[in-house]
C-alpha cells in the first residue's frame, strides 16, 4: 500500500505520470476511477480550495467524499500514547484511522502545526499517525508540507512554458511579509519540487533566521545532485530577482522564534518591502508570478502583479483539482 505524504517519497517517474494524468483529467474531467469508492477528508484546519477540489474531484471520478472536522462535527482525537484521556479528546487515532479505513478507500488529512514547538511539529505526528494505523492510502492535504500544491504548481509551469522539461529556468522562492507568522509548508514544498524538476532555485529571505528547516534544505541539495539544477540562498532582493523566469511567493515565520512570536514580530515588521511589486518583477526575464493562495493583496503582492497576465496563480489553483484526481486514481489502482 502506498501513501501520498510527500513528493520526495515518490520517484520522478511516478511524479511525471501523475502530472501526465492530471493534464489528461484537465482535458476530460469526468471518469470512473472512483466509481463505488469513497474518501474521508479529515480537516483539523480551515480550507477553501483543498476541500472544494477534493470533494469535486471525487465526484467527477464517480466517487463520494465525506468531510470530517474533529472537534466540530467529529469527536476530538488523541494522538499520544500513555495519555490518560480525561480531557477534551474522546477517542484515539489508533481507533479512528482503523475505523475510517473500514468505511472508505482513501483518507485525506489536513493538520497544520501547533506553532509552539518546531521540534514537535516537524515530526508531522498527526499525518504519520493516520498513515501508521490506516489500512487504506492516506493523502497529505497540507501539514508541514503541501505536496498536492507542489504538483499543481509544476503543472502550471509546464503549461506556461509549453514543456514538461523545466531545467535551466531560474526560479525564485521569495519570502514575503504577513502580519501573522505562517506555516512553512508551502515554502518547504516549493523548494522540494522546484529542485526535483531541475530548476535553478534561489531561496530569497530577509535574514538567515528565515531559512527553512535543514530537512528541506537537505532534500533540495539531494534533488539538485540528481536533477542537474542548482540551489542557492540569498538575502539580496535585486540579485535574486534579476533574470528570474519564475517568482513564487510565500510568507512564513522564522523557525528560531517558533512559539515565541512576540519576539519575532518586530523583526518581521522590518521587511514589508519584500512585497512582490512591479519594480521587482521588472528585473526578471519577463518572469511569471504565482502563489498558492489565499493571498493578501498589497501585503504579499500588489494588485498590479496579481492582475498581470504574467500571474498564473489562478491556473495553479485550478490545477489542484486535476492533480488530486490523478493522485486519488493512482492510489486506488
Amino acid at each position: 500500500m502506498k501513501h501520498f505524504l510527500n513528493t520526495q517519497d515518490w520517484s520522478r517517474t511516478d511524479l511525471d505520470a501523475l502530472l501526465a494524468q492530471a493534464a489528461a483529467f484537465k482535458r476530460e474531467k469526468w471518469g470512473d476511477a472512483m466509481k463505488g469508492r469513497a474518501i474521508a477528508l479529515v480537516f483539523f484546519n480551515p480550507s477553501m480550495r483543498t476541500r472544494t477540489s477534493f470533494e469535486l474531484g471525487a465526484f467527477q471520478l464517480g466517487g463520494h467524499a465525506v468531510v470530517l472536522q474533529p472537534g466540530k462535527d467529529a469527536w476530538p482525537i488523541e494522538f499520544d500514547f500513555g495519555t490518560v484521556m480525561d480531557g477534551e479528546a474522546e477517542e484515539h487515532i489508533a481507533e479512528v484511522a482503523r475505523v475510517l479505513a473500514r468505511y472508505v478507500d482513501l483518507i485525506g488529512v489536513r493538520a497544520f502545526p501547533k506553532f509552539q514547538d518546531w521540534t514537535q511539529d516537524r515530526e508531522d505526528k498527526v499525518l504519520r499517525a493516520f498513515a501508521k494505523y490506516s489500512t487504506v492510502p492516506v493523502i497529505n492535504m497540507e501539514t508541514i508540507t503541501h505536496p498536492c500544491q507542489e504538483l499543481a504548481h509544476v503543472l502550471a509551469l509546464q503549461e506556461h512554458f509549453g514543456t514538461t522539461d523545466l531545467r535551466g529556468k531560474k526560479y525564485v522562492l521569495t519570502w514575503t511579509y504577513h502580519p501573522k507568522p505562517l506555516n512553512t509548508a508551502v515554502a518547504n514544498s516549493a523548494l522540494t519540487i522546484a529542485t526535483r524538476f531541475g530548476l535553478d532555485v534561489t531561496l530569497l529571505c530577509p535574514t538567515p533566521e528565515y531559512v527553512l528547516d535543514e530537512r528541506y534544505l537537505g532534500w533540495a541539495q539531494a534533488n539538485v545532485a540528481e536533477s542537474g539544477g542548482s540551489f542557492t540562498i540569498s538575502h539580496d532582493i535585486a540579485s535574486a530577482y534579476r533574470g528570474a523566469d519564475v517568482v513564487y511567493a510565500k510568507s512564513w515565520g522564522a523557525l528560531p522564534y517558533f512559539g515565541n512570536w512576540a519576539a519575532e514580530k518586530p523583526i518581521r515588521d522590518q521587511y514589508k518591502h519584500f512585497i512582490v511589486d512591479e519594480a521587482k518583477m521588472a528585473l526578471t526575464n519577463d518572469g511569471v508570478f504565482s502563489h498558492c493562495l489565499p493571498l493578501r493583496r498589497n501585503v504579499k503582492a500588489t494588485d498590479a502583479v496579481m492582475d498581470s497576465p504574467r500571474c498564473i496563480a489562478i491556473d495553479e489553483a485550478e490545477n489542484r483539482l486535476h492533480v488530486q484526481k490523478a493522485i486519488m486514481a493512482a492510489l486506488l489502482r
